[in-house]
């Protein structure tokens, strides 16, 4: 009984952990910004969403790839440009904090 309480215990660690990196993700103005901007527009590439947020090329890409390594934004590379979009496989939570966008 232990041993199951113990595997319990580590899945609903994991499960904050995981919904802990997603919060971060959306507490900043300017994520919050892009994913409003992804949401309106499908999929976008990084050059447009910096113009969009009137950001520097750089300073949105390191914003797109914390909301990526939070299972949010998926990519796609085509040549040399990089396309944007909302996963399409988001937990249930996290869609519910989208829609408020």
């Amino acid at each position: 009984m232990t041993i199951v309480c113990g595997g319990m215990r580590y899945a609903v660690c994991m499960k904050t952990r995981e919904l802990e990196r997603i919060f971060k993700a959306f507490a900043n103005a300017r994520r919050l910004s892009i994913l409003s901007y992804l949401k309106r527009r499908k999929s976008a590439t990084v050059g447009e969403i910096a113009e969009h947020i009137r950001l520097s090329f750089k300073s949105t890409s390191k914003h797109l790839i914390i909301l990526r390594s939070a299972g949010i934004l998926q990519f796609e590379q085509s040549s040399l440009e990089m396309h944007y979009r909302i996963s399409g496989e988001l937990p249930p939570e996290v869609r519910t904090l989208l829609s408020i966008l």
